[in-house]
């Protein structure tokens, strides 16, 4: 088993109000298609795509929730064990900027505080844009949230998006394997199954061909159970 064959997997929730482009966000991202037809999502949807970061292997599962309310019971149970987070409203659709602070609010209710982007949509149409710029910045001031503008019609910062929460979920997954999993004399990555005694990690097979490792603490309030999968080559 060698350190090279480790896979970080992301878990990335797209949260926000119907037809504001959260489908067409990740179809964009991992099939690189686009189509004007809206066609609303019940429940969720899943995708996912192979990147890499600074020599990382990295797997981002991108989960698209439906945006309205009579699916809520189905789609809070999907924001359990995310690591990250996409916020989304549309240019033209004022009620989606309003309801950004009640999706932040479901989703910290299930996986508290993970690394969040604020993605305002369809940018491209400027004339039917009913969000000032200056609302805009202050909402993710307030957030603590990155501001993304997009256009997944015409892919603009859609790739942005989720590179920026690859590289803050990578970032926090370091400190931490620094912070609580340093063993110390034997040099020893901090996520190896050791021959040397117990290990700080629990883990499970999931299948012949992967196991994925979780660490046996986490911080308060914070569910970053981002997974290492080893593979065997």
């Amino acid at each position: 088993m060698r350190e090279e064959d480790l896979e970080i997997a992301i878990k990335v929730v797209i949260v926000g109000n119907g037809a504001v482009g959260k489908s067409s966000m990740i179809q964009r991202y991992c099939r690189g298609t686009f189509t004007r037809e809206y066609k609303k999502t019940i429940g969720v949807d899943f995708l996912e795509r192979q990147i890499q970061y600074e020599g990382e292997d990295v797997r981002l599962m991108l989960w698209d929730t439906a945006g309205q309310e009579e699916f809520d019971a189905i789609t809070k149970a999907y924001y359990r064990g995310a690591q990250a987070c996409v916020l989304a409203f549309s240019s033209t659709d004022r009620g989606s900027f309003e309801a950004i602070h009640s999706w932040k609010v479901k989703v910290e209710d299930e996986c508290g505080d993970i690394p969040t982007v604020l993605v305002q949509n369809k940018i491209d149409l400027v004339d039917q844009c009913v969000i000032d710029s200056k609302e805009a910045e202050l909402l993710s001031r307030a957030l603590g949230a990155k501001l993304i503008k997009t256009s997944v019609k015409e892919d603009i910062n859609v790739n942005a998006v989720f590179w920026y929460l690859a590289a803050q979920c990578i970032a926090e997954l370091r400190q931490e394997e620094e912070e609580e999993y340093t063993i110390s004399g034997n040099g020893l990555h901090p996520l190896t199954i050791s021959a040397f005694g117990p290990s700080p990690i629990h883990h499970h097979r999931y299948n012949n061909s992967t196991i994925v490792l979780q660490p046996g603490k986490s911080r308060h309030r914070k569910k970053k159970n981002i997974l290492r999968n080893i593979c065997r080559t």
